[in-house]
């Protein structure tokens, strides 16, 4: 490999501290991104815990829609429908993971009770249950996505912080410390060299007294 540095000794104590500084860095981005993993494992089992339970839960649900249409009638539940059984106002944020901003969405009226919105005289029980469900399951939805998009963005970021290591363990670190062989051993012949020729003319000066 051709190794393009001027063998001096300024050079050499700039690559020195270069050396240190991606040393330390290398050391840096390693704790960030076994930091980050860590945090990545901790909401890809959530995200997998809440995926269950949702998709649980919604097939509860339609199960239940699906057997008040078969007793009511598709027009019947279309209109029971209508209007909606709550509304609800979410609050937007961010947080900072390992400096990676990330969502934070939270459901403010989350504890507040709900009233279904339309007469129980003419719909089903099953009807009922499927409505209440899906107004329960919004909390998990909301935290759902918010913990999916999480897990997304870490991802990103822990493949762009492992790049960034092994460019600088493969690359960047192998080449300074190359480097700076090479210029120690420049510096050595041309010491050498120096400490030849001066002997040499100490040689002749010795001869001619």
């Amino acid at each position: 490999m051709a190794i393009n540095v001027n063998p001096t000794r300024m050079e050499l104590t700039r690559l020195k501290t270069r050396l240190k500084t991606a040393i330390r860095g290398h050391k840096l981005l390693k704790d960030k991104r076994d930091e980050m993993v860590r945090r990545f494992i901790a909401f890809i089992r959530r995200n997998k815990e809440l995926r269950l339970e949702c998709e649980n839960e919604l097939a509860g649900a339609m199960n239940r829609f699906s057997a008040a249409r078969a007793d009511m009638g598709n027009t019947a539940v279309t209109e029971a429908l209508y209007y909606p059984v709550r509304s609800s106002k979410v609050e937007t944020s961010r947080q900072n993971i390992m400096n990676v901003s990330v969502p934070d969405v939270r459901l403010l009226d989350a504890d507040e009770s709900f009233d279904l919105p339309y007469s129980f005289a003419f719909t089903s029980s099953e009807l009922d249950a499927a409505v209440l469900d899906l107004a329960a399951l919004l909390p998990k939805l909301i935290e759902l996505a918010m913990v999916e998009k999480t897990c997304n963005m870490l991802a990103e970021e822990i493949e762009k912080t492992r790049r960034r290591v092994n460019a600088l363990e493969h690359v960047m670190i192998p080449e300074m410390q190359d480097s700076i062989k090479y210029i120690r051993m420049k510096l050595d012949e041309n010491e050498r060299g120096n400490l030849t020729r001066l002997m040499k003319v100490k040689d002749i000066l010795a001869e001619k007294v």
